[in-house]
C-alpha cells in the first residue's frame, strides 16, 4: 500500500510529523495514491475520488498513526510514512469513532476496507518488527528523493532496534524500490471482491555498514 519517488542525496531528511500537518498530508497521499490500485478497488468513483482520498487520509494520520505511531514528513509537505512500531502495535489500532468515521468516507465500500484489514491482519507476521502502514509523496514532485528519504529515516529507526521491518504494497511497480533497500517477497495475498494483490516484504535489520 506504498507509492515511493528515487532517492536524491539533495533532499532534507523528513521530520516528525506534528497534528497541524493533517491537511498537508491528506493532500499530499491522496495525489500519491490516486492511481493505487487498492485506493480505486476502495474508491471506484473516480469523480469523487480525490476528495474521498484526501478526507481518508487525514482521518487516518490524525486519529490513528500521528498519535500512537511514528509518522514522518518532507519539509516541503511532499509526502508522508506511517509507521507502526513493535511497542505501539496495540495502540494504533481504529477505536470506535475513528471506524465509524471511514464507514462514512468510503460508504458502500467500507465493506472492502474490513475485508482487506481482517486479511492484512490475519496474514501479519507476529515477530516484532516496525510496520510501514502507509509511504507516499505527491507524484507532481516525484524525481527529488522523498520518498527514499522517508524510508530510509523509518528503517533507521528499526535498525537502531534492531528490528525487522514489514509492509505490504498493492503496486507490483514498487517491489523493486523495496527490494533495493533489503526488503524481499514473502508472500502475496488476494483481496475479495475483485481487489489486487497486496505482496508482503520483510526486511531483516541492518547493522554497521549493510545499513541503506
Amino acid at each position: 500500500m506504498q507509492s515511493y519517488t528515487p532517492a536524491s542525496s539533495a533532499t532534507p531528511w523528513p521530520r516528525a510529523a506534528v497534528p497541524d500537518d493533517a491537511p498537508a498530508v491528506g493532500r499530499a497521499m491522496a495525489a500519491a495514491f490516486d492511481d493505487d490500485p487498492m485506493m480505486r478497488w476502495l474508491f471506484p468513483d473516480e469523480a469523487g475520488r480525490a476528495d474521498g482520498l484526501g478526507r481518508y487520509f487525514t482521518t487516518l494520520f490524525a486519529r490513528q498513526y500521528q498519535p500512537y505511531g511514528f509518522c514522518e514528513v518532507t519539509g516541503d509537505g511532499a509526502g508522508a510514512s506511517f509507521w507502526v512500531p513493535p511497542r505501539a502495535r496495540e495502540k494504533a489500532v481504529p477505536d470506535q469513532e475513528t471506524i465509524g468515521a471511514l464507514t462514512d468516507i468510503l460508504g458502500p465500500s467500507a465493506a472492502r476496507l474490513r475485508a482487506g484489514v481482517e486479511l492484512a491482519a490475519a496474514h501479519t507476521p507476529e515477530r516484532p518488527h516496525w510496520y510501514l502502514a502507509l509511504l507516499g509523496t505527491d507524484p507532481t514532485l516525484r524525481g527529488r528523493g522523498h520518498g527514499a528519504a522517508l524510508l530510509r529515516s523509518g528503517l533507521a529507526q528499526a535498525d537502531a532496534e534492531g528490528a525487522p521491518a514489514y509492509l505490504e504494497s498493492s503496486k507490483e511497480a514498487n517491489l523493486a524500490f523495496y527490494a533495493h533497500f533489503g526488503f524481499t517477497e514473502t508472500g502475496r495475498l488476494q483481496l475479495p471482491d475483485g481487489g489486487p494483490t497486496l505482496w508482503q516484504m520483510w526486511r531483516e535489520p541492518a547493522t554497521g555498514d549493510a545499513r541503506a
